[in-house]
């Protein structure tokens, strides 16, 4: 009998058909019960309502546990887009003291899946933040009127001081970019934006919790789903001790009224940072709460730019205050001794090259240039150390290895503070030179580094650390603003000991030099009766009016403090720098002012600096 291969053919095409269709069936039933939360959201979202447990943020208290930053209750309001019905707009709108327009932006924000990624009409999405108590009560004697919203608690920050906002920082709303770099935010949720609020966000924060409850068919809460045994409580943020001393740190910020500059006084057997005090700043109080955003904003667009952390984004020269690194570099690399006399006639002069100086005897060894802050003395050092052609082969070599000294000291790249944002500030380098002179150049055209001026850079951090640097005679430890965290120990990094190119012994010709500079030189302004402080006037030539600097530390041999004092413009060293050195040291070391310096404070308060500014 002969086949039909047609009826064959047709066979195989039906079945296979049928099987295509089966498998696709198999395949969408897959993607929506499986692969898709769409339908288990509904279900879940008509039986259950899940509501985030906010945890507290650790509280901050400074290095004598004073509180300084801690919790105040405040309420959102969230929103679930699939059970509002009816909305009588006007209403919600009166009651929680908004416009109609911002509702439905709002709403449209919540559904726009470009902003908000994690949105589904079936869970609870914020609708406004930070509600204060008193405004809460008004919602919640209302809140039956508008299905679909509901309350959720939580805290804000609140400050015990006016003080240490550059420090503290501030918490805001999380932004898109950070919720795609850490998930466990979602839209509404508020993270630290600068400061310790930042850099220590994650031991802040804390772990959120859930508390899942039961709806029946209308929507209305019945309890806890299955007695609670699926909640999870929140476990609250870790609590930070700041090295800070707050009143330090306020009496710094008094000083600096009217001023543009920077305070920063570190511990120098530890690193730890006492005060940070960056001028104009700003009260914490303002970055608080639903007005933050628009604060934040009018601050920002402030030509005195009170957000610029200036102790560690400001970069300056250093002026004479770097003299001391160069007296360490010359005695170590054995270009002077500390016998080594100097000329200085008005200053620096050769081939032609003139930079200028005050009137003091000449020529001068090592401890009386530290003292009178010789601008010759150390011109001189340079030079024959960029020339000394035998003993490094060329310039080239020569200024390498006087970078490395810089850099060994703290200079040149960042510190690593705890705090976001630092700046490196500037140490040039052979490779540098070589670009901007076409390898043509030598000490005498780069004499001006010598004096921390020229090329070179810093920032009022990396100045306080030399100080702790030269009062530990050789090492420093990372500045660090966090002396504790609860229930953690410190990172290494602010523990470890970084010591410098320079042998200790050269140190104590240093620390002579600074000594003698406070008895009978240029910080004269700086002797404490019954403390021995050691300090380095600064004087920075800039293009207006110059800066006023000041590094200093004390006790001579059992230091606790270091510090370094900068006002822009400000004009001589011991105009500011000096009598605002002073009085730091004292508030710190016996815990007040004297009545005399209480004067003096006074004085240096009500003083201005005209820095052409006139729109704060």
């Amino acid at each position: 009998m002969e086949r039909n291969y047609n009826l064959e053919k047709r066979k195989y095409v039906i079945g296979g058909a049928v099987i295509a269709i089966v498998f696709i069936f198999i395949i969408r039933l897959l993607a929506l019960q499986i692969m898709s939360d769409d339908y288990k959201k509904n279900a879940d979202s008509n039986a259950l309502l899940k509501k985030i447990q906010y945890p507290s943020r650790g509280n901050i208290y400074d290095r004598n546990d004073k509180l300084l930053v801690f919790n105040q209750a405040a309420y959102d309001i969230t929103v679930i887009m699939k059970e509002i019905t009816e909305l009588d707009t006007l209403d919600l709108c009166e009651t929680l003291n908004i416009t109609p327009e911002f509702l439905r932006e709002r709403f449209k924000d919540i559904k726009d899946r470009r902003q908000n990624p994690g949105y589904s009409p079936y869970t609870n999405q914020v609708f406004l933040t930070q509600l204060s108590a008193e405004d809460c009560g008004v919602f919640q004697e209302k809140l039956f009127k508008f299905p679909g919203f509901y309350i959720q608690r939580r805290t804000i920050r609140q400050y015990g001081y006016h003080a240490g906002a550059h420090i503290l920082g501030d918490i805001g709303e999380v932004s898109k970019k950070e919720m795609e770099e850490d998930d466990y935010y979602i839209p509404g949720d508020f993270i630290g934006k600068l400061g310790v609020e930042r850099f220590y966000e994650k031991q802040l924060r804390g772990e959120k919790g859930v508390e899942i409850l039961l709806r029946d068919v209308r929507g209305r809460i019945q309890g806890n789903y299955m007695d609670g045994k699926f909640d999870k409580a929140p476990v609250a943020g870790k609590n930070l001790t700041l090295s800070l001393d707050i009143d330090l740190q306020m009496l710094g910020e008094r000083l600096l009224e009217g001023k543009i500059g920077s305070i920063v006084a570190i511990e120098p057997s530890t690193g730890e940072v006492l005060c940070l005090v960056s001028s104009p700043t700003y009260d914490p109080h303002l970055m608080i709460g639903r007005n933050r955003g628009k604060n934040h904003l009018k601050m920002a667009a402030d030509p005195w730019k009170p957000l610029l952390n200036r102790a560690i984004m400001g970069t300056y020269p250093p002026g004479s205050t770097f003299k001391t690194t160069q007296a360490l570099t010359f005695l170590q690399e054995g270009i002077i001794v500390p016998s080594t006399p100097f000329p200085c006639v008005g200053g620096f002069s050769f081939r032609g090259l003139h930079v200028g100086c005050h009137s003091h005897p000449s020529p001068l060894s090592l401890i009386p240039a530290i003292a009178t802050s010789c601008n010759g003395y150390f011109c001189w050092g340079l030079y024959h150390m960029i020339g000394a052609r035998q003993k490094y082969g060329s310039v080239q070599k020569a200024m390498n290895t006087w970078r490395d000294y810089m850099v060994s000291m703290g200079f040149g790249y960042t510190l690593g503070i705890d705090l976001p944002g630092e700046k490196r500030g500037m140490i040039p380098n052979a490779q540098y030179y070589d670009k901007a002179y076409r390898g043509s150049w030598n000490g005498l055209t780069i004499i001006s580094i010598a004096i921390g001026q020229g090329e070179v850079t810093a920032t009022p951090l990396q100045i306080a650390n030399l100080g702790a640097t030269i009062a530990n005679r050789g090492y420093y430890i990372t500045p660090h603003v966090v002396k504790g965290i609860e229930g953690e120990s410190l990172d290494e990094t602010y523990t470890k000991r970084h010591y410098t190119k320079v042998d200790a012994t050269h140190y104590n010709e240093v620390v002579e030099g600074m000594r003698a500079a406070v008895t009978g030189g240029t910080c004269r302004v700086a002797n404490l009766p019954d403390i021995e402080v050691c300090g380095k006037t600064g004087t920075a030539q800039n293009r207006g009016k110059d800066h006023s600097a000041f590094l200093g530390f004390a006790p001579m041999n059992n230091p606790k403090i270091a510090i370094a004092v900068y006002v822009e413009n400000g004009g001589w060293g011991a105009t500011y720098g000096v009598p605002i050195g002073r009085l730091m040291i004292e508030q710190y070391l016996k815990g007040k002012l004297s009545p005399e310096d209480e004067v003096l404070a006074t004085d240096i308060q009500n003083r201005r600096i005209d820095y052409g500014i006139h729109e704060r």
